[in-house]
């Protein structure tokens, strides 16, 4: 063959495959959902003179670049089999140990958190420092808070991954909020607590925790459960991102008599609520059916509590899991997320006198607290 002949095969090739996938990205149906990654893909930005005219020094709100690194990416042909070629690539050619900060060690998937982000503690101690001085402390509360470690408190150092000192963490965080009585949780969890493939801890071994928390605020939790199963497999937030590919998992659910008869309503949308949301439980997200996911105020009550106790919780999406299972302890739990409102309004109307008041919170919110109002 010669060599005319050998360079218009290769430019027919080039051509074919950029004019193919150029095609192929203009009339192929965009995908309405990433489930690797349990995100919405980025939409075609707006065509304006303002987004035109913020090329060039405003470039990282412009049209071009919301095109580039947003829209483009998100809805490439075949993209999640880019994907996993490139993660198979990675860890099986180049013998990469991660993958942007994803990591798999025995079939859990954790990222690399190395950095303590000191103003981010000290925004989310200041935070609650408000609602004690402005809710508590007049009415002789002594709050309690219970920090929720990430699962490369126990994955990473030991196995050559950098990691922060979260020992360290949770002193600065205790150090910003000394009125509180600190329940310590981390040295009865493990890895194995947590979903393999997800952020988020499995209620199916939180049992012993919530006892512990119970307890630690002066009860007595010895509560009983039924144990259920979603048929749905489970894929959390790292099986998209993980270096080696990650086994479905499933999720379980306890519920007793107590739960069957509690009372949920749901402030935010001034509607009754649920303990475990069935609709969400069939989405894109299953754990979003704990509390029916992210809200900002819930109340649940309890005809059929042991105590006339009432306990207010300001949480993040971990304590979603944890909250069905104090149901028996208390007539009455308000769960609060200051993610969502300002605790101005989230506190409005709650009773606080004979409420046990604790802040649960994970060390991956704490240390990027800037949700946090």
């Amino acid at each position: 063959m010669s060599t005319k002949i050998k360079n218009f095969v290769v430019c027919a090739t080039i051509a074919i495959i950029v004019f193919g996938f150029a095609l192929m990205f203009l009339f192929m149906p965009k995908a309405e959902f990433l489930d690797s990654e349990r995100r919405a893909p980025a939409k075609f930005p707006p065509i304006n003179a303002e987004s035109i005219m913020k090329d060039g020094l405003e470039y990282g709100d412009s049209f071009m670049k919301k095109f580039d690194d947003g829209y483009i990416p998100d809805n490439f042909p075949f993209r999640e089999a880019f994907r996993q070629l490139k993660a198979w690539v990675g860890a099986n050619v180049f013998m990469q140990k991660d993958k942007e900060g994803v990591y798999v060690v025995d079939g859990i998937a954790a990222e690399m958190q190395e950095t303590i982000d000191e103003g981010s503690i000290a925004h989310a101690a200041d935070r609650i420092t408000f609602i004690y001085e402005n809710y508590l402390k007049d009415k002789g509360i002594t709050p309690y808070i219970s920090i929720i470690p990430d699962k490369g408190y126990w994955l990473s150092a030991e196995n050559g991954y950098p990691s922060m000192d979260y020992d360290e963490f949770i002193s600065k965080m205790l150090a910003g909020v000394e009125f509180a009585e600190y329940i310590d949780i981390k040295d009865s969890l493990k890895a194995s607590d947590f979903y393999k493939s997800d952020t988020h801890w499995n209620q199916e071994h939180l049992v012993d925790i919530a006892k512990l928390l119970v307890d630690g605020m002066g009860g007595n939790h010895d509560s009983v459960y039924t144990k259920n199963q979603l048929d749905k497999p489970f894929y959390g937030v790292y099986a998209g991102r993980a270096p080696k590919p990650l086994a479905a998992e499933t999720i379980t659910y306890y519920t007793n008599e107590n739960m069957e008869n509690v009372t949920v309503f749901d402030f935010e949308k001034n509607r009754p609520g649920a303990i475990y949301d069935m609709e969400k439980a069939a989405g894109k997200d299953a754990y979003d059916m704990f509390l029916g996911g992210e809200i900002s105020k819930l109340s649940i009550e309890n005809p059929n509590a042991k105590t006339d106790k009432e306990l207010v919780i300001f949480r993040d999406s971990y304590g979603r899991s944890i909250i069905p299972l104090l149901i028996d302890d208390y007539a009455k739990i308000t769960v609060i997320d200051i993610r969502y409102q300002v605790p101005q309004i989230l506190l409005m109307n709650v009773e606080l006198e004979n409420a046990d008041v604790l802040f649960l919170y994970s060390t991956l919110i704490l240390n990027n607290s800037s949700e946090l109002k």
